[in-house]
């Protein structure tokens, strides 16, 4: 947890948003995993802990935008409680650890709200995600929970926004702190993902190395030689000689703030010709994206620099023809790039998107597009010093999509499908790693974990 002064400065700047009456934040609560008593390891609500700090479940904050005063509301323990986790610091103590003054018993907070309603005054908050939230604020305003969805404010929430996406250090020391325990996770992958290992035996090895830390994943790890399903949380596959893993994994620091990285290596230690080529491709597109960040330029327009790489290298490989940039623009590079280039870090894996993915990642004059691929864009709004970025660009030779876009010749004439369908059964490759927009460019941060393929050979010889 950071010093007092650090959630003290943070809600000043929140009120400087010119924002009135009062600002609720209600923390998460112990989610059971099969009975009550047996809960999924807690994680709390990103904006409450941002702001009051604490890690510890059914706690609310309220904010005065008017006058600044905080006041945290929760219980004091009681002997039940201690018999069954031994001795807790006091409320007010609990409050202190984020300069709140004022602390108050939980069961107050539905009066306080009512106070400050009847007499006019808004009660204004960010859009609950949790069942739990929206139920437990349905109470807490007296309104139906359809009512409470609804009425969230988007004016704080833009507020939190602004600063939320803007990482102070003791932010980026905690990210760079997850980053080195990711480090070793990814090293142990490559150097335990040998032929007739089952993929969650290595996804086993790097969870022990993060849990002897006492941290959790920040997501559901990624590992699979069917790199070409982006989202493939299945660890049931034999690893044999030759296949391509794509392991993306993280975790969360002991102060809550996530890394992300992805890499992908040949079981055996050597790459293919094949694979290779295409490697050095997603490579290519990674490096081009991370050159061009720098405050100011659309995340929008990195991506598709990116894509305009892969089209041009992969166009000399004979998978496309024609014009990158038309290309590009008609959205005929998706099929093998077919999600966004990445996405804001920090305390979320996928930073703020409980807010609401489009007022977090787009505006400015950033607008969604409609096409497939770049439609999955989280982030395409001009970037600013301080925000910190994942930086994934992929190419996947996914069998489905090249099938039903060759049956409906969509785009056919700048793809190749005879050359794509030569690659069904490749899979699939992404490099990703976490970056910092800094005043005049770019940092990526944490030690840097092998990416090059005489890198990646190197380690896997070991």
């Amino acid at each position: 947890m950071f010093a007092p002064s650090v959630f003290a400065a943070r809600r000043a700047r929140l009120q400087q948003a010119g924002l009135s009456g009062l600002l609720l934040f209600v923390g998460n609560v112990d989610s059971p995993m099969n009975y009550h008593d047996n809960t999924l390891p807690f994680v709390q609500d990103s904006s409450f802990r941002y702001f009051f700090g604490l890690n510890e479940p059914a706690l609310a904050g309220v904010i005065d935008a008017d006058s600044g005063e905080a006041t945290l509301f929760g219980n004091d323990p009681d002997v039940s409680d201690i018999v069954w986790t031994g001795p807790l610091p006091s409320l007010s103590e609990r409050a202190a650890k984020a300069a709140v003054g004022r602390s108050r018993p939980y069961a107050e907070l539905a009066q306080l709200l009512a106070e400050a309603r009847a007499a006019g005054r808004p009660v204004r908050y960010l859009a609950p995600y949790r069942g739990e939230t929206l139920i437990e604020m349905g109470r807490l305003l007296d309104v139906h929970p359809a009512v409470v969805k609804a009425g969230f404010c988007p004016a704080l929430t833009r507020a939190v926004v602004a600063l939320r996406e803007i990482k102070g250090e003791e932010e980026i020391a905690e990210m760079e702190s997850a980053l080195g325990v990711t480090h070793a996770m990814h090293i142990a992958a490559m150097q335990n993902a040998k032929p007739g290992v089952l993929e969650y035996q290595v996804v086993g090895i790097m969870e022990g190395i993060m849990r002897r830390h006492d941290w959790h994943l920040a997501y559901p790890s990624i590992f699979s030689k069917r790199g070409e399903v982006l989202h493939n949380h299945g660890h049931g596959n034999v690893l044999q000689q030759g296949d391509l893993v794509l392991n993306d994994t993280g975790c969360a620091s002991g102060g809550g703030y996530a890394s992300d990285i992805t890499r992908t290596f040949p079981v055996g230690g050597k790459f293919s010709t094949r694979q290779r080529e295409l490697y050095d491709i997603v490579l290519e597109m990674q490096e081009a994206a991370i050159a061009a960040i720098k405050p100011g330029i659309k995340y929008q327009d990195i991506h598709k620099l990116s894509a305009a790489v892969m089209v041009e290298r992969m166009a000399e490989l004979g998978f496309f023809r024609g014009d990158a940039d038309a290309i590009v623009e008609s959205g005929a590079y998706a099929i093998a790039f077919p999600h966004g280039l990445g996405h804001q870090i920090g305390m979320d894996v996928h930073d703020m998107e409980a807010l609401g993915e489009d007022l977090v990642g787009y505006g400015d004059g950033a607008e969604r597009s409609p096409l497939f691929g770049l439609g999955y864009l989280r982030l395409g709004k001009p970037l600013k010093a301080g925000m910190v970025v994942t930086v994934e660009p992929g190419v996947y030779f996914i069998p489905a999509l090249i099938e039903a876009w060759e049956k409906e010749e969509r785009h056919s004439a700048f793809i190749n499908y005879a050359k794509f369908r030569e690659y069904a059964d490749f899979g699939g490759i992404r490099i990703e790693d976490n970056v910092l927009v800094t005043a005049d460019g770019s940092r990526v941060l944490g030690e840097p974990i092998p990416k090059t393929v005489e890198e990646i050979e190197a380690v896997m010889a070991v």
